[in-house]
């Protein structure tokens, strides 16, 4: 009797060693395997980002547009603003990288460059280029491809940017993207430049056979500021290659104080053969965001703005825009951040629309959700 319980502890032991040896396996290769995803992730430089939310218009514009709005552009309605994978590789000196950038959403509507979808397309290939950096140097390197703009304060992804609601400079002032050449190189830890050659503004498929040259130059000659001056210059008209426009960006950062940031941008634009009356058409605005950090969990930036469209070549009606616009940030979890937004728009013109009649100005308030994985 007491061999037979020996035997059965035993037996019983066995099994339970076995279990725990099986268990531990699964563990290890459940770990192993998550491990392994995240070194492919890592290796491939993905990351994916979702935004979206809501805009109220107090006018209830019959349209269920928001005026002279570019991304937030539908009105009360909840909208899928954005979602973007990316994949991206930064070349060392000497060696070959790459970005690749896919866009789904109302946003991609409007950041199609001709040739490549129209604005019907909820899906839009915002970024693909190859790296090369040259060891000749400090590094001197080639950027050939699809690219957004260098122009302007602000960017596509609102998480980027202090507000939700993008600027009337940023829809209407600069460009979103380029196809082409870039080659940047960095003088010193405080100077840097790069020089461009691509098919235009928004155009993948060249509309002309002249090419559009830029310049741009960055210098931060201390931490509390830096400053870009960007420049453009070359024919986009359809099958034009005479009438040439020029842009000039400046962009400029002032941090006084480590929670506090002044964000300043002025544009200035003018084309040839443009105007009514047959001569260049201008346009021209300036911004300031003022952004001030609370803490880790909580900001809050407020933006003015003044666009002048002189000829109505931008927005479709010679006007004066300004707008002000308040955006708390509440950072809920890591990479989880949520922004309600007040802003109010005027115009010199009635160009924003109500709910029987043009009006003059508008207000919204939104709700922002941005997550970033």
């Amino acid at each position: 009797m007491i061999k037979r319980y020996v035997s059965i502890s035993v037996l019983l032991m066995m099994v339970f060693a076995f279990s725990a040896s099986v268990f531990a396996e699964e563990k290890a290769e459940e770990k192993k395997a998550a491990l392994s995803a995240e070194d492919i992730k890592n290796a491939l430089g993905m990351s994916i980002y979702l935004q979206g939310g809501y805009t109220y218009n107090f006018e209830n514009p019959a349209s269920k547009e928001n005026g002279l709005r570019v991304f937030d552009q539908q009105a009360n309605s909840f909208l899928l603003d954005l979602a973007q994978i990316q994949f991206l590789k930064e070349p060392a000196v000497g060696g070959v990288g790459f970005k690749l950038k896919l866009s789904v959403g109302e946003t991609a509507k409007f950041i199609h460059s001709a040739g490549l979808g129209d604005s019907k397309d909820v899906f839009d290939l915002t970024e693909a280029y190859v790296s090369y950096t040259a060891p000749l140097g400090k590094g001197l390197r080639f950027d050939f491809g699809k690219f957004v703009t260098y122009h302007g304060a602000e960017v596509i992804e609102a998480r980027d940017n202090p507000n939700y609601s993008r600027s009337f400079l940023f829809n209407y002032a600069i460009p979103f993207t380029h196809t082409g050449l870039k080659i940047s190189y960095p003088f010193t830890d405080a100077v840097n430049a790069s020089l461009h050659l691509v098919n235009g503004w928004d155009v993948t498929d060249d509309n002309n056979k002249g090419k559009t040259a830029g310049l741009s130059v960055g210098v931060t000659p201390m931490e509390q500021l830096a400053m870009n001056v960007n420049l453009m210059y070359g024919p986009e008209k359809d099958n034009n290659n005479h009438d040439n426009r020029f842009l000039f960006d400046w962009v400029g950062t002032i941090k006084p104080i480590k929670n506090l940031s002044f964000i300043l941008n002025f544009d200035y634009g003018k084309e040839e053969h443009s105007a009514a009356d047959g001569g260049s058409a201008t346009w021209w605005g300036g911004a300031g965001i003022a952004k001030y950090d609370v803490n880790d969990l909580f900001s809050i930036a407020l933006r003015y703005e003044y666009f002048k469209d002189t000829d109505g070549i931008r927005t479709g009606t010679a006007q004066k825009l300004q707008e002000v616009t308040l955006t708390p940030q509440f950072t809920l979890a890591k990479n989880l951040l949520l922004r309600p937004e007040y802003r109010h728009d005027w115009s010199s013109e009635p160009s924003f629309p109500g709910s029987s009649s043009s009006k003059k100005s508008q207000d919204t308030i939104a709700l922002g959700v941005m997550y970033t994985w």
